[in-house]
């Protein structure tokens, strides 16, 4: 406990707060969309952000004190997206397809073959996944200028002259000068937050198995969260230079899926974009200190589940612009140093430069986000370009 006190620093504290404002504000309006494709009561919804933020808060604590390493897992975006298109599906079938979803996600884990193919991902590909799924954040953040150049460019300022004078707290500085500027311009509007719901409770759906379900929801959950998440998660990892225990904290993320399922808990996954807050140099100097954000993170996570809805209504007073700007900014250092590692090495450079513009286009086809295939893109490229033909005789 001593030691873990004094690797806590204010610059921890607001990476782990960043991520967590990040990764809710960014995708929360599709939890909610997934909930009314599947007919959810108000409380049965509050459920779901309860079950979702104690998994993510828990897992995040307990991955991160086990390994000393920063370890964020999230909610499985493009899972809540799936869920969202469905439909025939009553809350029922989906609660049994999210917990067999949970059990192949703990299958996964405990046979060790997810592993085995991130570790035939060399880190030149990883990289540049990592650097074309953050991009895009920094494209967000200069895109904003056009609807509120004066919060954004405040900001950029306000990064510029931290990293000059305090680089160690310039995240940190950026976050308050823009909600001091927001502020000023009213542009923070507390006016729909409901203090009557504060804290949510946990509604019990009990699950019933079916194999309409299970092949309709269970089977293409499992899959978009482990090409689609998973898979960016653990390049993030190792393209920041930790090495994980990935088969381990699959299957605990799999393991707090099955037993959060009857409560709303769909699908857990290791974060990819959050993560990276919580890994660059404006989280800590010191990278062996930086799990100490992945800990205030899993707190924050802990206390969104307790309050529901209402944190989600506190989130959301945030201008979309502030979010945007303090995300780009804060991932302005990992995106460049994910670029440096995947252009190093000229022998897989092609490959790095197509997983990196392969990801950075968000392309999606069957289901499966843009990390897959940008992985797909760039081993075939470092297949052929490894390809030796055979001696004529």
């Amino acid at each position: 406990m001593r030691r873990l006190l004094q690797d806590f620093s204010p610059s921890t504290v607001v990476a782990g707060f960043v991520a967590v404002l990040v990764g809710y504000t960014s995708s929360v309006a599709i939890i909610f969309q997934a909930t009314v494709a599947l007919g959810a009561t108000p409380a049965q919804t509050a459920s779901w952000l309860w079950a979702l933020g104690l998994g993510m808060g828990l897992t995040s604590l307990a991955l991160s004190l086990w390994t000393r390493q920063p370890v964020l897992t999230a909610w499985s975006t493009p899972g809540a997206a799936l869920l969202a298109s469905t439909s025939g599906v009553e809350m029922p079938e989906a609660i049994g397809a999210f917990i067999v979803c949970g059990l192949l996600m703990v299958w996964a884990g405990a046979s060790g073959w997810f592993e085995k193919l991130m570790d035939r991902i060399p880190v030149a590909i990883a990289s540049a996944l990592l650097a074309g799924v953050l991009a895009r954040f920094g494209l967000d953040a200069v895109g904003s200028v056009k609807t509120d150049p004066g919060l954004v460019l405040v900001m950029a300022a306000a990064y510029l002259l931290g990293r000059r004078w305090w680089p160690r707290y310039a995240v940190p500085g950026v976050l308050l000068v823009g909600v001091a500027y927001a502020l000023g311009e009213g542009r923070l509007s507390f006016a729909g937050l409901d203090t009557s719901q504060l804290w949510a409770l946990p509604v019990w759906t009990s699950p019933t198995f079916t194999w309409h379900a299970a092949i309709g929801v269970a089977l293409p959950l499992f899959i978009v969260t482990m090409a689609s998440q998973n898979l960016s998660g653990v390049a993030a990892q190792r393209a920041s230079g930790y090495q994980t225990p990935v088969s381990a904290s699959i299957a605990v993320t799999g393991a707090a899926t099955t037993l959060l399922a009857p409560f709303g808990g769909y699908a857990l996954n290791l974060a990819a974009i959050t993560a990276a807050i919580c890994m660059g140099r404006e989280a800590h100097e010191d990278p062996a200190r930086r799990y100490t954000a992945a800990i205030a993170a899993g707190l924050f996570y802990v206390l969104l589940g307790l309050a529901g809805g209402a944190v989600a209504l506190l989130l959301a007073a945030f201008p979309p612009e502030l979010v945007k700007a303090i995300a780009g900014l804060a991932l302005l250092g990992t995106i460049a140093g994910a670029l440096a590692a995947a252009l190093k090495d000229e022998a897989h450079r092609d490959a790095a430069l197509l997983t990196f513009l392969v990801c950075l286009s968000g392309l999606s086809l069957l289901g499966i986000g843009a990390a897959f295939w940008g992985v797909v893109a760039g081993g075939v490229a470092t297949v052929v370009a490894n390809w030796r033909r055979a001696p004529r005789g």
